[in-house]
């Protein structure tokens, strides 16, 4: 397949100094008991704090049973790393975002083949049309003529994990 012949790009990213300091501020806000760790619930509040949501259970979930089963609960060094992770996801995915955007010229929330054929010109004025279409037909998984974001997504992420 087309995109996965590319080389993934690596997508490490570090916290300003000033944004560890929020997330450690977070943390012992969140640690009211002076525990040194969260537990589920306190867990759920830091998350709503930095992010502006409130985790799913699965979610959670899945935070919690990676954690060491020796300890009650996320740990100062566990918490860092996760809220690092996930701020890492959120840039990443807003830079997707901002590609898909500058492609949707005409702001319908999904491309067409001209879309494609026009980006290309601008950024691959020499690839052969066939290789464009070829790239849009990989793309449109669900062969409707159009690309959702969710399919452009999945496109930029593809062999990501292989790298």
């Amino acid at each position: 397949m087309f995109f996965s012949e590319g080389r993934a790009r690596s997508r490490t990213w570090e916290a300003s100094p000033s944004e560890h300091r929020m997330w450690v501020e977070v943390f012992k806000a969140c640690d009211e008991d002076h525990k040194g760790y969260l537990s589920r619930e306190d867990f759920k509040i830091a998350v709503v704090m930095l992010f502006g949501y409130k985790p799913s259970k699965i979610e959670v979930d899945s935070v919690m049973s990676s954690i060491n089963p020796n300890t009650s609960g996320i740990l100062l060094e566990g918490f860092l790393n996760i809220v690092r992770k996930k701020k890492e996801a959120q840039r990443y995915r807003n830079e997707v975002r901002h590609i898909f955007t500058a492609f949707d010229t005409y702001y319908r929330g999904f491309l067409t083949l001209e879309d494609f054929k026009k980006a290309f010109r601008q950024v691959a004025p020499k690839l052969p049309e066939r290789t464009v279409l070829e790239v849009f037909r990989e793309v449109d998984r669900d062969s409707d003529g159009h690309v959702s974001f969710r399919d452009f997504e999945y496109a930029l992420n593809y062999g990501q994990k292989e790298a």
